[in-house]
């Protein structure tokens, strides 16, 4: 995330618990384990599974999976982009 200009040093994994009580428009969940394991998340109305391979799972070379981090970071944003186009124009 470094060499794309974004800083992660701060952030963490969460866990459901720290979101308790609080209001979603939409839940994304990025990976298999996530969607099989959080089917329901309480007081989101929507929820859209994104099916995109763990890079922190990927074996060998340090180059091997700086590549497999690249190609994550590629599909989230691009997945990304497309998905804020499209509440834009709902909420237009």
């Amino acid at each position: 995330m470094a060499a794309a200009g974004i800083d992660i040093g701060g952030q963490r994994s969460k866990t459901l618990g720290e979101y308790a009580g609080q209001r979603f428009d939409c839940v994304i969940t990025v990976c298999d384990q996530a969607n099989e394991s959080c089917p329901i998340f309480p007081a989101a109305p929507d929820r859209i599974h994104w099916s995109i391979a763990d890079p922190s799972a990927v074996e060998g070379s340090e180059e091997k999976r700086l590549k497999a981090f690249q190609v994550a970071m590629i599909e989230l944003e691009t997945r990304l982009g497309f998905f804020l186009n499209a509440l834009a124009r709902r909420r237009a």
